[in-house]
C-alpha cells in the first residue's frame, strides 16, 4: 500500500492504488505489437468516455502536459489567411492567447468578466464582423475560478457562421458528462491525471478526422506539435511518432477500465457529491465563493480570502498538506482566494476529514470562524 494523500488541488488528482501499480510491468519497446494493441485500446476507451463515433474522431495520443494540446490545436487547425477567436475569461484561456502572440498567429482576444458566462450576444456580433474567423476556442471549465463556460451554446454559434469548435476540457473530461455531437464539438482536449485519473505525462486530443486531415494542407508551424503529423503516423503504423509514456499508457489503460467499471453516470454523480460536501463546509465556516451558484462547473470552488490578519495561507496550507490533505491558491490576479477541488479517486467521506483537519489549521493560526469579511 501507498500513504493515500488526498489532493483538492486542480490536477494531478488523487489516484487508486490500483492505477499506481499498473505502471510496474516489465520492460518493453512501444513498437511491439503488444504494445501497439494497448495503444488502440486506450485510444477507443477514450472516444467512448465523449461518445465519439469512431468512424468521424479521431483519439490522438501525445507526451507532455495538458499545455500541450492547446499548442497543438492551436497552431495545426489554423488555414492560411484566417483567423482565431479565444472567448477569454480566465487563466487557460489566456494561455490560449499567449500561445497564438507566441507563434504570431492573427487572432481576436475576446475578453469577458472572469467571474461569469460569457454574453453570446458579443460572441455572435464578433463572428458576424470578422467572417474570416476560422477557429473559435475556449475552456469548459476554467479551474482557476471554477466558472464553467456553456460550450454547447457557443459551438451552435460557431457552426452557424461556419467555424470550428476547438474547446479545452482538461478539467472537465471523465468528470462531467460530455457529448462530442450534442455539445457542439468539433474538438475537445484532455490530459490522462485529470478526470480519468491516471498518471502525468500522456495528453490527447479528441477531433474530427475530416478536420484533421484538411489541416495537412494548412501552414506548418511546429514540428514535435503538429496534429496532423501524429494522427497520420498512428494510423498508418498505431504507434505515436515519438516515443510514448510507456508507463503512464499502462496506467491510462487501468483508469479507463475503473472509469468505465464506475460508470459516467455514477462517476459524475460522485463528483456532485464531492462538490456538495466541499460547498457545505465553506457555508459553515463563512466563507464567500468567487463564482456565483448556477455558473459553477461543480468541480471546483474558490473561496475567498478572509478579512483577518491571523488568515495565513500556506500555514493552513501546510498544516493540511502535513496531515495528508493539499489545497491549492487561486489563480485571479489581485484577488486572494484557495481552492479546493473535486475531482480524483475521493469521496464525500475525505472531504468530511478534510474540514476536521481544515478548522484545526483554522484555531492554530487563530483566524476567527466564521470568517470575517469587511464587505
Amino acid at each position: 500500500m501507498v500513504k493515500r494523500n488526498v489532493l483538492l488541488n486542480p490536477g494531478p488528482a488523487t489516484t487508486t492504488d490500483t492505477v499506481k501499480m499498473a505502471q510496474v510491468v516489465p520492460d518493453i519497446c512501444p513498437r511491439e505489437k503488444e504494445f501497439v494493441s494497448i495503444m488502440r485500446e486506450v485510444e477507443e476507451g477514450l472516444l467512448k468516455i465523449v461518445h465519439a463515433d469512431p468512424a468521424e474522431f479521431a483519439a490522438v495520443l501525445f507526451c507532455g502536459s495538458g499545455t500541450i494540446n492547446m499548442d497543438i490545436c492551436l497552431n495545426s487547425l489554423l488555414p492560411e489567411g484566417k483567423k482565431i477567436l479565444i472567448v477569454n475569461n480566465g487563466a487557460y484561456s489566456s494561455r490560449g492567447a499567449e500561445i497564438c502572440e507566441y507563434y504570431g498567429l492573427p487572432f481576436i482576444n475576446l475578453k469577458m468578466p472572469l467571474n461569469r458566462q460569457p454574453d453570446l450576444s458579443v460572441i455572435e456580433k464578433t463572428l458576424q464582423e470578422n467572417p474570416d474567423i476560422a477557429l473559435v476556442y475556449t475552456t469548459h471549465h476554467e479551474t482557476g475560478t471554477g466558472l464553467l463556460n456553456p460550450i454547447r451554446e457557443i459551438g451552435a454559434l460557431v457552426h452557424r457562421y461556419h467555424g470550428m469548435f476547438v474547446v479545452d476540457t482538461t478539467s472537465t473530461y471523465a468528470m462531467r458528462p460530455i457529448d462530442m455531437e450534442a455539445d457542439e464539438l468539433d474538438f475537445c482536449m484532455a490530459s490522462a491525471q485529470k478526470g480519468i485519473m491516471a498518471m502525468t505525462g500522456l495528453s490527447f486530443i479528441i477531433g474530427r478526422k475530416s478536420m484533421i486531415e484538411a489541416s495537412a494542407a494548412y501552414p506548418r508551424r511546429s514540428y514535435y506539435c503538429n496534429l496532423y503529423m501524429q494522427y497520420a503516423y498512428a494510423k498508418e503504423h498505431g504507434e505515436m511518432h515519438f516515443t510514448p509514456p510507456v508507463q503512464v499508457i499502462y496506467s491510462v489503460r487501468q483508469a479507463l477500465q475503473e472509469y468505465f467499471a464506475e460508470g459516467e453516470e455514477n462517476k459524475w454523480a460522485r463528483h456532485c457529491r464531492i462538490f456538495g460536501a466541499i460547498k457545505n463546509g465553506l457555508s459553515k465556516l463563512g466563507f464567500r465563493t468567487y463564482i456565483p451558484e448556477g455558473q459553477e462547473s461543480g468541480l471546483v470552488a474558490a473561496a475567498l480570502y478572509p478579512d483577518d490578519s491571523h488568515w495565513d495561507f500556506e500555514k493552513v496550507h501546510d498544516y493540511c498538506y502535513e496531515r495528508g490533505f493539499t489545497i491549492y491558491p487561486g489563480k485571479v490576479e489581485k484577488m486572494g482566494m484557495f481552492r479546493l477541488c473535486a475531482l480524483g479517486a475521493i469521496d464525500q467521506e475525505d472531504i468530511e476529514a478534510f474540514w476536521d483537519v481544515f478548522e484545526e489549521a483554522l484555531k492554530v493560526c487563530e483566524v476567527t470562524t466564521p470568517v470575517i469579511y469587511h464587505e
